[in-house]
């Protein structure tokens, strides 16, 4: 079983204040509307504009109004998203986001710094991640798909909803009458996760109902194992030496040879 929203967020722990990554769509309009309502007074809305779409300003517009509505502060940063020959553009975009992310929290202002910021990606993006790693013989750590929590540039992120379906969100903005935005590229299936989204998962979920769990406890266990082979490495490491010696490495199993390199390089 999922979780659902609000079982996620009794669940979550931030320190705070606490940023919301908000980009008008669904999940993150969800994801801020029950962070406003745990901690009121306590929650930055964060809403990156790419600039990349005829409707980034309209997207913007909606996050300011909601944002009223709410009474919850929005900070906003345009960025440059466009990608480098032999980037992708989700890559490029993700790239900007993240260096905004990090400026936003930084602004300086009445209230005190942001600690931590909360991401909106869900059990179903979990999904998409896993499938899209093993398309590309993705070893343990692309396996591992998207972790819950991790450190960045000194600020703590949080992908609470990762546990919690597209579908059971949904259900809890229309329970609320909350609106929220569409995306159109959300549904152009040039892009490869989309494609999964649209023709894929409904195929999987028919033949494996619990595969949101199945799923993300498999990337899991490879996360774990991810750990463990990082943990070898850095002890094999200080026996071979830095930079590594030929005849020190020679003592190790091939496959430790290879992880110790992996690491070191």
């Amino acid at each position: 079983m999922t979780r659902s929203l609000d079982a996620a967020l009794r669940a979550f722990q931030p320190a705070l204040p606490l940023g919301v990554a908000f980009s008008g769509g669904a999940d993150s309009t969800a994801l801020l509307i029950a962070c406003a309502e745990r901690w009121p007074g306590q929650v930055v809305a964060l809403h990156v504009n790419h600039g990349l779409q005829a409707a980034a300003a309209d997207f913007e517009a909606h996050c300011v109004a909601l944002c009223a509505q709410l009474n919850v502060p929005l900070r906003v940063q345009k960025v440059d998203a466009g990608h480098a020959p032999g980037q992708s553009p989700e890559d490029a975009a993700r790239i900007a986001r993240y260096k905004a992310f990090g400026a936003l929290a930084r602004i300086e202002s009445a209230q005190e710094a942001i600690k931590s910021i909360a991401l909106a990606q869900h059990a179903d993006d979990q999904v998409e991640t896993l499938l899209l790693a093993l398309s590309r013989g993705a070893g343990l750590r692309g396996l591992s798909a998207m972790p819950a929590q991790w450190t960045r540039d000194g600020l703590d992120f949080h992908r609470p909803l990762l546990q919690v379906s597209a579908a059971d969100i949904l259900a809890w903005l229309a329970a609320r009458s909350a609106g929220f935005v569409e995306d159109p590229t959300n549904t152009d299936t040039r892009y490869t996760r989309n494609r999964i989204r649209a023709q894929l998962l409904p195929v999987i979920e028919q033949a494996f109902p619990s595969f949101r769990q199945t799923f993300a406890r498999s990337a899991s266990h490879a996360a774990q194992a991810q750990t463990l082979l990082q943990e070898v490495a850095e002890q094999d490491l200080q026996q071979v030496g830095n930079p590594p010696a030929i005849k020190a490495l020679q003592q190790l199993s091939e496959a430790r040879q290879s992880n110790v390199l992996r690491h070191w390089l």
